[in-house]
């Protein structure tokens, strides 16, 4: 690398050194982060874990199912920023690490933890005022609890998109410490993703007139709704109608009598359209034209859909296409 020749540069020692600046930048900005991550989480342990606890305003059992293990996330965390201030990463990630399923178990609670939290604010008034208290000073910046409980999860995905050079003696701690964060950070997000469907599962069930079609199936998952226009095959005036795509099955509904005295402002289904019995078809839009028509063949079917937005037609298209590949 040349030895001897001051001259020359060494490719080696070059990349070496652009290593260790990148670990610094990334342990700088993980320790800043960290700072932040903790004064947040600790207006949670300190303003509402720790009081509640002391006052009995609330049951243990119902304590326990609104904040969790938050408290031992947060030693986690504090512990994890002293090694980071200490120059340690591979200490620090080797302990973290050792609490991480933590962060699985409070994903999987958190609908159950927000349901609590409703229930306690609706029925519970001495709760309610010291919620609205609590939230009131000013270290909150008007933040609400709600907007707190799921910081444990939004850092963990973010330490999870943290390039962390691994340069040190403890490279295979901290190899084996990213793996892991990325593992547990997986398992969050689908947890989250699989919430967040059966969120939108139960609204589109709620839009439906009646129960007959239903909507709430294990393994189906929501993917987008909207508007079309329905051409049809005689010489009729155009349809507006809302469609729900699904991962198995595409919705044809319209709205019910705006003066329906039970139902005016739900939708009435028409049709139930088995995706994997479906083709796919573009029949115009192709360029950059004013919308376009869609063309899906069913055994007994063929439904034309129409929008006259460009964009519209082609997100249309790239996702029925995909939800029946």
């Amino acid at each position: 690398c040349g030895i001897g020749y001051p001259f020359v540069v060494c490719p080696t020692l070059e990349q070496r050194a652009r290593w260790e600046r990148k670990r610094s930048r990334t342990a700088k900005e993980l320790l800043e982060t960290e700072h932040k991550y903790l004064e947040q989480l600790d207006l949670v342990v300190t303003f509402f874990v720790t009081i509640l606890k002391a006052k009995g305003t609330l049951k243990p059992a119902v304590l326990d199912t609104i904040f969790g293990p938050l408290e031992s996330m947060y030693s986690a965390s504090h512990v994890l920023s002293l090694h980071l201030e200490r120059g340690n990463l591979g200490r620090g990630l080797e302990n973290f690490c050792q609490n991480l399923e933590l962060y699985g178990h409070y994903a999987e609670n958190l609908e159950q933890a927000n349901k609590t939290l409703k229930e306690q604010l609706r029925k519970n008034k001495s709760f309610r005022r010291f919620k609205k208290l609590q939230e009131t000073r000013p270290q909150f910046q008007g933040r609400k609890l709600e907007d707190l409980l799921p910081l444990p999860l939004q850092r963990l995905h973010q330490c999870n998109t943290y390039p962390i050079v691994i340069t040190s003696e403890y490279a295979a701690i901290i190899s084996e410490a990213v793996k892991s964060i990325s593992e547990v950070s997986r398992w969050v997000q689908d947890t989250v993703r699989k919430r967040e469907n059966s969120l939108q599962l139960l609204r589109v069930q709620k839009l439906l007139k009646g129960q007959k079609t239903q909507v709430l199936t294990p393994g189906r998952w929501y993917i987008r709704e909207g508007w079309l226009l329905v051409v049809p095959s005689k010489g009729e005036e155009l349809k507006r109608r809302m469609f729900f795509l699904f991962s198995d099955i595409f919705i044809a509904t319209k709205p019910c009598h705006p003066l329906h005295p039970l139902n005016s402002n739900k939708l009435a289904c028409q049709a139930v359209y088995p995706l994997h019995q479906c083709v796919v078809d573009k029949v115009f839009g192709h360029t950059q034209s004013q919308g376009g028509l869609l063309s899906l063949s069913f055994p007994h079917k063929t439904l034309l859909l129409m929008s006259s937005e460009q964009q519209d037609i082609d997100d249309w298209y790239q996702s029925l296409t995909a939800a029946v590949r």
